[in-house]
């Protein structure tokens, strides 16, 4: 990357990182301080703590559309002030509905497609893949780090005073997003694509994206559910002070990230993705049922939740990775687009579900049904096909017309080591996935001749 670049996704993952930080800030403590609130049942808990991820999965695509329209930074201001009045109605709610009301409102300002157009119009096509990785890096970062402080700011100044915190680190968003973030060089839109019904269709009846979906929404529908019960099991079972639960997570996340680094490099250097991808949704359920069985014993929980983030950061770290290789060329963005709101509604439904389990039927009802889950996802999984080690390439084309655009594709998809290609008229540019052991770079240069990346 330029220096132009660096600053571009820097700083727009820092906007991002800020954003996710203040939205799980309060996933350790939040369960034990809404036992305060009016008209407060286990069920509005998980409610309350999952309903950002129905609004944002329902105002992602709007938003997308309204930044094509008006402009990236207006659209994404307008996302950071909704989050930042949500989180004000949040702090100053005496009731469960206001604090739901207040969820809701962080949600609808739903920035994640006009945060990756922008990138995109500030990157070039072969940065785009690396911008993309600093962004999902800041997001696990923020995790990480929300999970640590949330006890400790919630013993110097409550939830209420998290969130307004978070209205704060909107503010600071917007703030870089203006004195940071630059103004694009040109603006980098593509053709408004006629056939976006047909590839949302193609992406619906993929098997292996639908799997891929389903897995995103089953992972993150049980992180929510765990956190609607897992602090009263700290504080009530185990004896542990609210204000003392930094102290437990703090090992049990580092330890977990060293657990999970072997296991990545075996998926990529050993080419061994399947059978990691299978194990770690197996951990996870191992570790449900653990949490589950055993809720009086500090060592027995920690181990538990352990093995639950080592598979959980495996596989956040292997979803969005088999997304891009199995995805069409051609429909990348689409797939990603749906595997994001799968992601949001997963947050939605555990957290709403993981309240009312623990209301209907008690704590480790949650744990219980969590493994569950993750057997479902478990034996859907063992149909995955394992991906072919592909590496994306581009390359400039002169074609007169689309008919001559999609016959040089079919030329293309012809030559040794390339799995696909896709040739846009209007870009003027041929994208491909090939096998670099077999792909002869010289073979497509005399067949198109032009420049690569």
């Amino acid at each position: 990357m330029n220096s132009f670049e660096r600053r571009s996704v820097f700083s727009l993952a820092g906007i991002y990182g800020l954003r996710m930080l203040g939205l799980f800030m309060i996933l350790p403590v939040f369960s034990l301080y809404a036992e305060g609130l009016e008209g407060v049942t286990p069920m509005l808990i998980g409610l309350a703590l999952g309903v950002y991820g129905l609004t944002m999965a329902i105002f992602q695509i709007p938003f997308g559309m309204l930044s094509d329209r008006f402009g990236r930074k207006p659209i994404i201001t307008l996302g950071l002030l909704l989050f930042a009045i949500g989180s004000v109605i949040a702090a100053m709610s005496d009731s469960i509905w206001g604090v739901i009301i207040g969820r809701a409102i962080q949600g609808s300002g739903a920035i994640a497609a006009a945060m990756m157009a922008l990138m995109a119009d500030l990157t070039k096509e072969e940065e785009r893949t690396k911008a993309m990785a600093i962004m999902g890096v800041s997001i696990g970062m923020s995790f990480t780090l929300a999970l640590m402080i949330g006890p400790l700011l919630n013993a110097g100044i409550g939830v209420d005073g998290i969130f307004w915190m978070t209205a704060v680190l909107a503010a600071a968003g917007i703030a870089i997003l203006y004195l940071l973030v630059p103004d694009p060089l040109h603006l980098n839109f593509h053709r408004e694509v006629e056939t976006v019904p047909a590839q949302l269709k193609q992406i619906f009846f993929d098997a292996q994206l639908f799997r891929l979906d389903v897995g995103i929404l089953i992972q993150h529908g049980i992180m929510m559910a765990m956190f609607s019960a897992l602090p009263f099991v700290l504080r009530d079972k185990l004896g542990l002070p609210t204000d003392e639960h930094a102290w437990f997570y703090l090992p049990v996340l580092m330890l977990s990230v060293l657990g999970m680094a072997p296991l990545v490099m075996i998926a990529e250097k050993k080419q061994k993705m399947k059978q990691v991808f299978i194990g770690s949704i197996l951990l996870m359920m191992v570790s449900e049922v653990m949490l589950g069985t055993d809720q009086r014993s500090l060592i027995a929980v920690g181990i538990g939740l352990l093995l639950f983030f080592i598979a959980f950061n495996v596989l956040e770290a292997s979803l969005p990775s088999l997304i891009s290789r199995m995805a069409p060329v051609e429909s990348k963005g689409t797939a990603m687009g749906v595997y994001s709101t799968s992601q949001f509604l997963g947050a939605f439904v555990g957290g709403a579900g993981g309240g009312w389990l623990s209301g209907e039927f008690g704590i480790q009802a949650v744990f219980y049904a969590c493994a569950i889950a993750a057997l479902g996802w478990l034996l859907l999984s063992l149909g995955m096909k394992v991906p072919a080690y592909l590496s994306s390439f581009m390359m400039q084309v002169n074609v007169a017309d689309e008919a001559e655009a999609d016959q040089l594709a079919e030329k293309i998809k012809q030559l040794d080591g390339v799995h696909e290609a896709k040739v846009i008229l209007e870009d003027g540019v041929a994208y491909l996935k090939v096998d670099k052991k077999k792909f002869d770079q010289q073979q497509l240069m005399a067949l198109v001749g032009g420049g690569s990346n």
